[in-house]
């Protein structure tokens, strides 16, 4: 399936809608009922919450309704999660494709993944930045809520539709990731939603999956970060040379934000050839999505929010710009780049 054509960069291609009842009846607008809906996400809670709050938005009003991840699930809390909530997730293929007629992207945008731009989307549900925007009959991004679970939250509201308390559990643990607590951005509608599904959740399946972050594995990876750690200022640094899941950096550098004095978190590695960099900050000063961006957009996928941002650069893209494939080269070429920005 060939991707779309992007518009202009940071404009989105459909207006926004004037209120929750019109967005309501403008994705309603979209389905028939003989519709094969795929609903595809990079699987993390935020996503994971949001997409199957649209499959239920979507009950009776479609022929059948697929969540899809374009990786497999690694961390723990996300294993966890779907696990004891019983949720039913598909690990797509482009070849899986076929069998749909109708594609949703929820808590993601085309340009985020080369797996979403070979999809010609009818709809975008996300909080993050806006990027260039493909021709897209509905566009919902809002980048200053804390997470898309409380956009759609606002929808099953919309639509007086009451969450079952297994979905009520995932959007809670979706707001309470992507806020970390409210500590990140967010804003009043993110609490209002949280305070709408706190009543209607499973309290010991949620405190389950949120304690459920490590294992014995993984603590290695915790005394390879610290001893290949560098600190400038107030950033520090650590490159792994490999690790099984871009998640182990992610939980690496939330740990590492935590050190008295930091203010920024750099974690790095190669992952399925592909070098990705995690990058967590205080939230008070420079914007993380912004500075990544700036260091890594030219060779990859990157970008994100003011305190939390990513980056994922196939390793061919970096051949003339990091002469020595090491460890110790790459770790230098993300230091030098976000130092530059």
């Amino acid at each position: 399936m060939a991707p779309n054509k992007p518009s202009s960069a940071g404009c989105p291609t459909s207006p926004k809608p004037r209120s929750r009842k019109e967005a309501l009846q403008r994705l309603y607008g979209l389905v028939h009922s003989k519709d094969r809906v795929l609903i595809t996400i990079d699987p993390d809670p935020d996503s994971i919450a949001a997409a199957f709050a649209v499959k239920r938005l979507l009950w009776h009003r479609v022929h059948s309704c697929t969540v899809g991840i374009i990786r497999p699930i690694r961390r723990l809390n996300n294993l966890t999660m779907v696990r004891l909530l019983k949720l039913p997730l598909v690990l797509l293929k482009e070849k899986n494709l076929e069998e749909f007629n109708r594609f949703f992207l929820v808590d993601g945008q085309p340009a985020h993944n080369p797996f979403f731009q070979k999809i010609s989307y009818s709809l975008v549900i996300d909080h993050h930045p806006v990027t260039a925007l493909p021709e897209i009959p509905f566009l919902d991004i809002r980048p200053d809520y804390g997470a898309t679970s409380t956009i759609l939250t606002e929808y099953l509201i919309a639509a007086k539709i009451k969450p079952s308390r297994t979905l009520a559990t995932a959007l809670i643990y979706g707001i309470k990731t992507d806020t970390r607590n409210f500590e990140r951005q967010s804003r009043e509608e993110d609490v209002r939603a949280f305070h709408y599904l706190y009543d209607k959740v499973y309290r010991g399946t949620l405190r389950k999956i949120e304690i459920s972050d490590l294992s014995l594995k993984d603590l290695t990876y915790f005394c390879e970060a610290i001893k290949n750690k560098t600190v400038v200022k107030d950033r520090i640094y650590t490159h792994l040379p490999q690790v099984p899941s871009a998640d182990t950096l992610v939980i690496l550098a939330d740990f590492l934000l935590k050190v008295h004095d930091i203010s920024w978190s750099i974690v790095s590695s190669v992952v399925d050839n592909a070098l990705v960099v995690i990058v967590r900050n205080d939230g008070y000063r420079k914007n993380a999505g912004r500075s990544v961006q700036n260091a890594f957009g030219a060779w990859g996928s990157a970008g994100g929010h003011r305190a939390a941002a990513r980056a994922e650069i196939p390793l061919e893209c970096l051949e003339t710009v990091v002469k020595t494939k090491t460890p110790l080269a790459y770790a230098r070429f993300v230091r030098q780049r976000l130092r530059a920005s």
